[in-house]
């Protein structure tokens, strides 16, 4: 089924639910959404850390082997 099948076949099947279960759809639906929601910022908060942690990638060595004093 494609996505406006799907809708309209999820309206027929609401409209004829009595008006008690119609709350409970919207908070399913509300729930569905803030999931979401959390999804796309946690992604986005990952990207974000990773990106400002890039600088550490750039980092010159301050330090190679002949500064050593004893080599073991």
């Amino acid at each position: 089924m494609n996505r406006q099948l799907l809708i309209e076949d999820a309206v027929k099947k609401i409209n004829k639910l009595p008006d008690v279960k119609l709350q409970e759809i919207n908070d399913f639906v509300d729930f569905l959404l803030r999931k979401i929601d959390d999804k796309i910022i946690l992604e986005n908060i990952q990207e974000l850390t990773s990106k400002s942690n890039n600088f550490l990638n750039d980092e010159e060595d301050l330090y190679d082997e002949s500064d050593l004093k004893e080599k073991f």
